[in-house]
């Protein structure tokens, strides 16, 4: 009798041990292959330098390829819900691929951390969704304030013929009437396409003082490299999808001049030392560049290391109200992340509300451009 009651003291234990050492599971697709990998290995890379433990609990990151297609970025999500029960997911590198487990999340109760901007969602949606990216509004105001104080007057616009493209055109028109600008022309182009050579001509036929380019990594080159071949001379805008190396590497010497808004991890040693993210900002790029490479920083990695302060900060909230693995803790986490204040990353100062699920403001941007292949701080 009294090894039994040893042995079930013993069984106990162990149980309010496994319990307090509970391990938090976060389900992540991301498009390391396909057209969006130039973004999607950045955002696959910084998860080795991300902390081992969320709200000082041990986290596990399942991370799955999704090939950069909505579809599959959707069926990953399904897989964490359905299988892996994940406390959390993060994904992914695509705009529609990103939304694609947005509905995912609704339906499973299971919150996102969405790594790039998101198109406005149904309530229901909102509640799961959390974008850590800046909004296209906050961005491409800091692209519109320098163009009309530039002089320019009309812009012409060719953007992704899909939902970031939409993104970039919705934001840049709302915009445009305050600053006394005129968006002249809205040309689309597929991610994989390897030619543009016709919209660019109606882009110059229309003669716009400047162009705005709504596309993201590699594939934003397309349109950059077809303006300046036409002999396009005015300025040429990006967006913060835009901002990393393979960018410059595919459009060369076509690639200098671009202005583009971005976090401001990319250009973290230029900023004044009360800069708010400086601190943070500079031991990220630090710790990337020495794991892979020198000039390899890039805003992508950032919004993976900032998603995962966000889960870190709700998650020792979370943890006090119920146990990894269960429905309770991942509403828990859920009321957590939209209340989080003063969470700082690598790309900005996060304050989250109900109401506001990306909390991000003026201080999580800066304006860029290329200077002899590298992206500097445009002053």
């Amino acid at each position: 009798m009294k090894s039994f009651r040893l042995a079930v003291i013993a069984a106990s234990c162990a149980l309010v041990a496994a319990a307090a050492n509970a391990e938090i599971t976060i389900g992540v697709s991301l498009g390391t292959t396909g057209p969006g990998a130039s973004l999607g290995i950045p955002y696959k890379n910084a998860f080795q330098l991300v902390p081992k433990t969320l709200g000082g609990e041990p986290v596990r990151y399942i991370i799955l390829d999704d090939e950069s297609k909505p579809d599959n970025a959707a069926k990953n999500a399904r897989k964490f819900v359905a299988e892996d029960k994940v406390d959390a997911m993060m994904g992914s590198n695509g705009v529609p691929s990103a939304a694609a487990m947005a509905q995912v999340a609704a339906e499973g109760k299971t919150p996102l951390i969405a790594l790039t901007p998101m198109p406005p969602l149904a309530p229901d949606r909102q509640a799961w969704s959390f974008v850590v990216p800046q909004t296209t509004e906050l961005m491409m105001s800091a692209v519109m304030q320098h163009m009309k104080a530039k002089g320019v007057k009309t812009a012409g616009y060719i953007g992704f013929s899909d939902t970031w493209g939409d993104l970039v055109y919705n934001a840049i028109t709302s915009l445009a009437p305050a600053d006394g600008i005129k968006i002249v022309t809205n040309e689309r182009y597929g991610r994989a396409d390897t030619s543009v050579a016709g919209q660019v001509l109606k882009i110059t036929a229309a003669g716009p003082d400047a162009v705005i380019v709504g596309g993201s990594g590699s594939p934003g080159a397309t349109p950059q490299i077809a303006l300046v071949e036409r002999g396009f001379k005015g300025p040429i805008y990006h967006n913060h999808g835009t901002v990393n190396l393979p960018f410059i590497q595919t459009g060369k010497k076509a690639a200098e001049g671009v202005i583009a808004p971005t976090g401001a991890l990319i250009v973290a040693e230029e900023l004044p030392e009360n800069f708010p993210t400086k601190k943070v900002s500079l031991d990220f790029v630090k710790r990337y560049e020495a794991a892979f490479g020198p000039a390899s920083r890039n805003a992508f990695a950032g919004y993976t290391y900032d998603g995962v302060m966000l889960l870190d900060a709700a998650a020792g909230v979370a943890l006090k109200k119920a146990k990894p693995g269960t429905p309770e803790f991942r509403e828990a986490l859920r009321a957590a992340l939209e209340n989080v204040k003063n969470v700082v990353g690598t790309h900005g100062v996060y304050n989250m509300t109900p109401t506001n699920h990306n909390g991000l403001d003026e201080r999580a941007r800066v304006l860029v451009h290329v200077v002899n292949g590298e992206w500097r701080l445009l002053k």
